[in-house]
């Protein structure tokens, strides 16, 4: 699939490539973090104003999950409860933070006029497969039994993510439909991860190897998963589920310079194939990674303020 990068997105591709940053294979993953981390100061847009950010300390097995908790001041409610999208961020399951994804939280937020929960689970590859995965779905359930006291409608509860926070977001809507989840709303998967095969033709061309690159993407998942195995098993390639029947609704976004581009696509056909009210938007000049570089890139706050626009239809 050829792929033609936007005037914008192309001059921003040129202006990382000029900069002489490191690969991130080629550092520790303590390095890759700050290096992730500093890049957001000249890529994420402008705040909106929120009514508060607030910490959170969500109780697990091993301790506690790190989460913030953002209200805007425009917040829909029902009989004094809000809608609550719980958000995963993105970075190969060995770097992100609450820190680079709080701007897109924040926006999703305020456009959404819902309550975002961004959590901060554990990375690899200090915490390998499955620690991510149990510390999304324990999140989302610790959420869902706290509700009223957030000030949260348990029954309109939604989780996403970006890229590996997409991966998680669908991993948990699996859980949660086949286990002692709480029952999901919908979910919101952004450039998602759904099969670590990588064998889809979007991982071999050469023109979707930009920013997030074939080789960069090998040492995240070498650092994430245990072994071949994991490969096969849904909770790191939700693909793999039997069924993706009686999951929520779900909002799939893909972009065209992109190795996950196929693998999404596939599954956004997938879930409509299962029954599951779907809605695909596909950002055919945009490369892995847009979503978050809104002071750069215009379709980033376009597709903002599409999925702020698609978590309002939710009923």
């Amino acid at each position: 699939m050829p792929v033609t990068l936007d005037p914008d997105a192309a001059a921003v591709y040129k202006a990382f490539q000029e900069a002489g940053r490191p690969a991130y294979e080629t550092l520790t993953a303590p390095e890759a973090r700050e290096y992730y981390r500093s890049a957001r100061v000249v890529s994420n847009p402008e705040p909106p104003a929120l009514e508060s950010t607030k910490p959170l300390a969500i109780p697990a097995p091993h301790g506690t999950i790190p989460a913030r908790i953002y209200a805007p001041r425009t917040l829909r409610r029902s009989n004094g409860l809000a809608p609550c999208l719980v958000f995963f961020h993105g970075g190969g399951w060995v770097i992100g933070d609450l820190d680079t994804h709080e701007v897109v939280c924040q926006k999703l937020a305020h456009e959404g006029e819902l309550i975002v929960i961004s959590v901060d689970y554990r990375l690899a590859p200090e915490h390998k497969f499955p620690a991510a995965a149990d510390d999304a779905f324990t999140a989302t359930k610790w959420v869902a039994a706290n509700a009223g006291q957030l000030g949260i409608d348990a029954g309109h509860l939604l989780v996403g993510g970006d890229s590996a926070g997409g991966n998680l977001a669908a991993v948990v809507a699996l859980a949660a439909r086949d286990g002692d989840g709480p029952k999901l709303a919908g979910q919101v998967l952004i450039y998602p991860a759904t099969d670590f095969a990588m064998t889809h033709p979007s991982h071999s061309e050469p023109e979707t190897s930009i920013l997030l690159t074939h080789s960069v993407i090998k040492w995240f998942c070498n650092h994430y998963l245990n072994g071949a195995a994991d490969i096969e098993h849904w909770k790191a390639s939700p693909a793999r589920a039997k069924t993706l029947a009686g999951l929520p609704p779900a909002y799939v976004l893909t972009a065209g310079a992109d190795p996950l581009r196929d693998e999404g696509a596939e599954y956004a056909a997938r879930l409509k194939e299962a029954g599951v009210p779907m809605t695909y938007r596909h950002f055919p000049g945009q490369f892995h990674g847009f979503f978050t570089m809104g002071k750069l890139l215009q379709q980033a706050n376009v597709a903002v303020s599409e999925i702020a626009g698609w978590l309002k239809t939710l009923k």
